[in-house]
């Protein structure tokens, strides 16, 4: 059962991917739509999640802390750490230019995150039916909810960030491999719920970063303001009705 909920979580996440990439000529409307959803998965879903598991452990502001400091350290990553970039065009690898590769760094920044984050959706369906069936059920919902809007980030990142459709392909099909991976690996250890909550809430900073000085601008620039706004809104709207179904 983990395992199928873990495939239908893949299915999901690559639909909302491939959708990205048939559409990815209003990139700039589907842009706003993650950062709306991306935030709303920060505020909705994994904060509250890790405020949850950790209340035996941590205080609220305790949670909030490191959820500041998840969004400073991907500040850190973001700005100061650099990897050198080459493509290869025709046979012959070119080397790119400084401004090529940080946008593609950034774009492969954005990805393992939202991957490392599907892991942590199978991790948590797995440990869920550990504990019972039922509380394995509601937080497989929750997950596959949001699964498709996965999807949709993950390839957005790639492409904003001067990425090709391969090379978006590829970061796609990892995430959406990503929740079957970390559910299969429930099979042999059980994580402790302090532990898992400080992980959410990193996580939680991570995608406020993401959403606000990445897609939100991103999707500003040169486009209709009312129009992407209008997505943003739509994205967390949607995301927060999603999750709230998801958790009754």
């Amino acid at each position: 059962m983990i395992i199928l909920i873990a495939f239908a979580a893949f299915v999901s996440t690559l639909l909302g991917g491939l959708s990205a990439l048939r559409f990815k000529d209003r990139l700039h409307l589907i842009l706003g739509f993650s950062a709306g959803a991306v935030v709303a998965v920060a505020f909705f879903d994994l904060l509250p999640e890790a405020l949850q598991l950790g209340a035996k452990y941590y205080s609220s502001a305790t949670i909030t802390a490191v959820m500041a400091l998840g969004f400073l350290v991907y500040l850190v990553l973001d700005r100061l750490i650099f990897l050198h970039a080459h493509v290869h065009e025709e046979g012959h690898e070119c080397e790119l230019s400084p401004a090529e590769t940080r946008h593609i760094r950034r774009g492969i920044l954005g990805a393992s995150s939202l991957s490392f984050h599907s892991f942590l959706d199978g991790v948590a369906i797995g440990l869920a039916f550990q504990v019972s069936a039922a509380i394995g059920a509601v937080v497989a919902v929750a997950v596959l909810a949001h699964d498709f809007s996965d999807g949709i980030n993950t390839v957005n990142l790639i492409l904003k960030n001067k990425g090709e459709g391969a090379h978006a392909m590829r970061w796609l099909v990892v995430d959406a491999a990503a929740p079957v991976i970390g559910a299969a690996s429930t099979l042999f250890f059980t994580l402790p719920e302090n532990a898992l909550s400080i992980i959410l809430a990193v996580f939680a900073g991570f995608f406020l970063y993401i959403g606000a000085t990445d897609l939100i601008p991103e999707s500003h620039h040169a486009h209709p303001k009312f129009l992407t706004t209008a997505m943003t809104l739509l994205g967390a709207g949607i995301l927060y009705i999603v999750i709230r179904l998801a958790n009754i």
